[in-house]
This record gives structure tokens, C-alpha cells and sequence, in this order.
């Protein structure tokens, strides 16, 4: 049987338009939808329809054994290190090192799963085999997928603002790369999956706690539509790992589990900082020319100037990137160069964190005792780590292009700043360019920063409020449009915003519409992960399932999320909540 969220979900997956879903119910459709009144429908045309979809579930796999990836691509693209066991040391010459991954202690459990939209959407697989036991095997690094040739990564990196040298896949395995039916290539990771030569002194493992962060994070990324890793399944185990979560000599017995992740590229900054550090140019220039041919399509292979032309994707889509984290008050904690996409995509979920009250000072990480990594710094930290792989880039740039490329670094807070006001000028319902947009956008977060506003719920319910609301100050049942509205000021920027709006010529309802599609009613708060993650540790995922649903719909208001209080506002205890890099 299927549900309107699978239909809907696996229509937009699949190329169908909500049009085609109705079509498809209007027509002989699942039974769990009502029968439409289909007479202003041409039979042919539901028949086409209803033909389409089952010819594309038909063609979903239903056997792991038939599911293959492939690491030929990499290969032979580059020197792969022969290591007999996973021992620590230092790697030269190469990219990537073969690595077995260590299976997990069983029994092991499906905890979450993403269904319509990972596991069929990107991997043609038919959910019904996530249900199995070689799926348990084959995502938690038991079993090898057909094609796999397990790798890890080896990368440097510049953490907290200096060079740490060599660092790498220390937890992670690359499976390989899937081509699905759309024609996509998607690169298969596992974390957690067990010691690699870059371990360092851990122990390859990771804990239901960040895990579950891991996975509930990057799909709600995803849905909220900022470019993410994805994740399609969390398997927990009975196997103990013990961690110091908060570096306090509190060692504490915890429970292993694996992220099966996907990734169009799992490059980042960092893999080319290790080979210009090394010496190994040869290695850096073949890295680069990968990576522009799989990833960058629109430069030239042939183009002299294609690094430069690189640099400057890089430089745009990271202010882009960072744009579109602060616009839905979401902090990383760790932006590291290792954790700094060539993609420009958020990946590496650590202690991440969404703002609550407003606060540009807001630090998710408490390892992070001088808030290098506050939300309100994530924009220098990007124009940092773009600094660094210019560094890493200088070898293979000429004299002029070097000077260029500071030129184009030199425009990334430009960028920035023009795609952070065009972002909080859609958050505002705001249509055309005004003088005094430079002005009401600034004024709002002083006052919402003054008032201790919540960041998420003070944009959406100015979504929700009319126009007629507002002029009479009606803000019932609107907690954080009260808080906001006890500022001295509330009134100033509200005649100011209600003239702006007036102006404009498509009407109340369309600026609620506009505004509600771009500001999320329901973002991963931490107490909200907290809380899953408890249950979780119990064998309890009810909550992790119930979080991954609503978060898949981010922009929707929901009668479960209302019922769990998602909206809300914050328990009391969610304040003394604590993330950190332990995981």
C-alpha cells in the first residue's frame, strides 16, 4: 500500500509532477487513495500516467546481489596505496589506501531509514530490501558491495586555524560510485565502519549519539534546500566503544553505529592541501583535473586558465553556501579545511547546531572555547579556508593568475553579502529593490539579537501573520512575534515593514505564500535530536522515523510536529544542552 508521502516523495524523485500523482489516483491508483472524480482527465492520459509509474517501480532493485558500484574510475585515475592491515602511518604518493572496513558487533538494527528519497530515488533499490538482513550486512560494512573495493582517503587540513597535517578517512570507508537511472553518480561512504591508516589514535567507530545527528542533519539539509551529503540508512549495534564526550575525563561505555552516506564528491579542501604541503605536484595537478572533469563540466579540460576558473566556482558557491546556512540559522561548529567541500556541499555533521534565540555569538561546539567557529564568524571562516586552498592551488597557477585569483578571493564578501540580502529580502516577503531594504533587514536582527527572538520561529510566523495582524498587532499564539515586539523599537520597524509591503502589488495572501516557502516552520534543534537520541539508546526509534518525516517537509505545517511541540517554544532544559567533537 502506498501513502501519499512515498507518491509524493518518489513522484518528485522520479520526474513526476503532482499533476501525474493525481493523475495516477484519479486513474486505477494505490488503494489507499480515495477515487477521484477523474472526468476532466483523458483516460489515455491516466493510462500514460499509471503506465510510467509502475513501468519505474517495476525497474527499482529488489536484490542486493544485483545492486553494483564501481571504483574503476578512481583506480585508474590515481595511485592507490597496498597496505596489509589498517596500522597508523604516515601515507605519501597516493590518494586514496585500500581499507578493509571492521564489521560491526551484532546484533545489529535498522534504526532509520531514508526511503522514497535515498534508497529509491538515488539507488534504484526497492525499499523492501532495506528490511532484509544482507541490507544490515551491506550497510554497516559486514559485506562488500559487488564492485567494492573499500578505500579511505587520505587529506590534511588547517583545524581550528593551523595545519594539522596528515588527517583522512580515520572512520570512513569510500564503497564506491553508483550511476543510478537518472544518470546521476553518487559516491557511497560508510562512517564508523572501523579503523583506516588514518585513525590517528582512534578507534574507527562512531556512536548512536552523532550518528543520529548525522543522519536526522543532512536530510534535513536536504529538504530545507541547502546542497548536503545525503543519508540513507543509521545501523546501530550492541558493540561498546567508549567516549569522552566532553573531553572531562568522564569515560563513559556508549554503543558503535554506521551512517551509510552519499555524496556526489567526497573531496574537500583539504585533499588538495596534503599534496601541496607534500611536495607531490604531479599528484595535485592530476587531483585537480579529476575533479573539474567529474564535477565541474562547464570548464574547459582544454582551458589554460581551468584552475583559475575552478577557484572562482569555488569562491562563488562557498559564499553562496554560507549564505544559505545562515539563512536558516544553522551553525556547523567545525569548519575545519578537512570539512570544507571542493563541491561546495555541507558535509562531516559533528556538533553542529540551529540557532534558537537570535544570537550572532551562537557556538554549538563547546570545543570550541574561542568561538573561532560562532555562526556569526562562518563567513570569515569561509573566506579563510579559501584562502588556504589558494595556497594549496599557488603551485600550479602562473605569476598573473595568482594575482588574479587574490582578486577574485578579494570578491567573495561581495558575494556574500549580495546573496545574504537577497536571501533575508525573500525571508521578508520583500519583491523589487528599495533603498531602505539596506536598512529594515539589519534593523530586524538588532532587534531580534536584543529581545532574544527565535531565529526560525520570528521569520515563519511573520509569514503566517496578515497584513491586517500585524497593523493591529494581533500576534495570538505567536510566542515569538510577542518577544519581538516587547523592543522599544517594534513599532518603528513595523510601520516601515508595512509600508514596504504595501507597495507591493500581488497582494497578502502571495507575500504569506512566498515568505512561508522560503522560511521553515520545523529545523533540527538540538533538544529536539536530544531527544531522539535518548530513545534511540533505549532501541527506541519511533522519534528518529517521526523527526526524518516532518523534517522532510520543513516548509509544512504538520498536526504531529505541532503535537510534539517542534514548534514550540523550547523546553527549559533544551539551555543546558552541550554537543561537542566527541562522536
Amino acid at each position: 500500500m502506498w501513502s501519499i508521502y512515498r507518491l509524493l516523495v518518489f513522484a518528485a524523485a522520479s520526474g513526476f509532477t503532482p499533476v501525474h500523482v493525481l493523475e495516477f489516483c484519479h486513474s486505477d491508483g494505490p488503494d489507499c487513495l480515495s477515487d477521484g472524480d477523474a472526468a476532466s482527465n483523458s483516460r489515455s492520459s491516466q493510462r500514460s500516467v499509471k503506465s510510467r509509474w509502475n513501468a519505474t517501480v517495476s525497474n527499482l532493485i529488489q536484490d542486493l546481489d544485483q545492486f553494483r558500484v564501481s571504483c574503476k574510475k578512481i583506480i585508474e585515475a590515481f595511485p592507490i596505496e597496498e597496505v596489509s592491515g589498517d596500522f597508523v602511518h604516515t601515507v605519501k604518493n597516493c590518494i586514496f589506501s585500500k581499507s578493509i572496513p571492521t564489521p560491526l558487533k551484532g546484533p545489529l538494527r535498522l534504526a532509520a531509514v531514508s526511503k522514497q528519497d535515498v534508497i529509491e530515488g538515488n539507488l534504484d533499490l526497492d525499499v523492501a530490501v532495506t528490511q532484509s538482513d544482507d541490507f544490515l550486512l551491506y550497510a554497516s560494512g559486514g559485506r562488500l558491495l559487488s564492485g567494492s573495493v573499500p578505500l579511505a582517503h587520505r587529506y590534511g587540513g588547517h583545524q581550528f586555524g593551523y595545519w594539522a597535517g596528515q588527517l583522512g578517512d580515520g572512520r570512513a570507508h569510500f564503497l564506491g560510485q553508483y550511476s543510478n537511472s537518472k544518470g546521476e553518480k553518487w559516491e557511497l561512504q560508510l562512517k564508523g565502519s572501523g579503523k583506516s591508516p588514518y585513525s590517528r589514535s582512534g578507534d574507527g567507530r562512531a556512536v548512536i549519539r552523532s550518528s543520529v545527528r548525522e543522519f536526522l542533519c543532512s536530510e534535513a539539509m536536504h529538504f530545507l534546500g541547502v546542497p548536503t551529503s545525503r543519508a540513507a540508512s543509521l545501523i546501530v549495534s550492541e558493540e561498546p566503544v567508549i567516549r569522552d564526550q566532553f573531553y572531562n575525563g568522564n569515560m563513559k561505555t556508549e554503543r558503535g553505529a554506521v551512517v551509510l552516506r552519499l555524496a556526489k564528491s567526497w573531496f574537500r579542501i583539504g585533499s588538495l592541501e596534503i599534496l601541496s604541503q607534500s611536495g607531490e605536484m604531479a599528484l595535485l595537478r592530476k587531483l585537480l583535473n579529476f575533479v573539474i572533469d567529474e564535477h565541474f563540466p562547464s570548464v574547459s579540460s582544454n582551458d589554460p586558465d581551468k584552475y583559475l576558473v575552478f577557484y572562482s566556482t569555488a569562491v562563488n558557491e562557498t559564499a553562496h553556501l554560507i549564505a544559505q546556512w545562515m539563512s536558516v540559522g544553522f551553525a556547523h561548529g567545525v569548519c575545519n579545511t578537512d570539512n570544507f567541500s571542493l563541491l561546495s556541499i555541507t558535509i562531516d555533521y559533528g556538533p553542529f547546531g540551529f540557532m534558537e534565540s537570535y544570537d550572532p555569538n551562537f557556538i554549538p561546539n563547546t570545543s570550541d572555547d574561542e568561538g573561532r567557529y560562532r555562526i556569526g564568524a562562518q563567513a570569515d571562516v569561509g573566506l579563510f579556508n579559501l584562502e588556504k586552498l589558494l595556497s594549496a592551488l599557488s603551485p600550479v597557477f602562473t605569476h598573473k593568475q595568482q594575482e588574479e585569483a587574490k582578486i577574485i578571493l578579494k570578491g567573495f564578501a561581495d558575494i556574500y553579502q549580495m546573496r545574504i540580502h537577497q536571501i533575508f529580502k525573500a525571508k521578508l516577503g520583500l519583491l523589487g529593490e528599495e533603498e531602505e531594504d539596506t536598512y529594515l533587514i539589519p534593523f530586524l536582527l538588532q532587534m531580534m539579537e536584543d529581545t532574544e527572538s527565535d531565529f526560525t520561529m520570528t521569520f515563519r510566523q511573520l509569514s503566517e501573520v496578515s497584513h491586517l495582524q500585524l497593523h493591529n498587532k494581533n500576534f495570538t499564539q505567536m510566542w515569538a512575534l510577542n518577544d519581538l515586539s516587547r523592543h522599544q523599537h517594534f513599532s518603528d520597524w513595523l510601520n516601515m515593514y508595512l509600508l514596504r509591503i504595501s507597495r507591493q502589488s500581488d497582494g497578502d495572501v502571495n507575500r504569506q505564500n512566498r515568505m512561508r516557502n522560503v522560511n521553515p516552520r520545523y529545523v533540527l534543534r538540538n533538544w529536539m535530536a536530544e531527544s531522539a537520541i535518548r530513545k534511540a539508546e533505549m532501541n527506541d526509534f519511533s522519534e528518529v522515523e517521526l523527526l526524518h518525516h516532518i523534517l522532510s517537509f520543513p516548509f509544512v505545517t504538520q498536526e504531529t510536529a505541532e503535537e510534539a511541540g517542534y514548534a514550540a517554544r523550547p523546553p527549559p532544559w533544551a539551555q543546558r544542552l552541550k554537543v561537542s567533537c566527541s562522536s
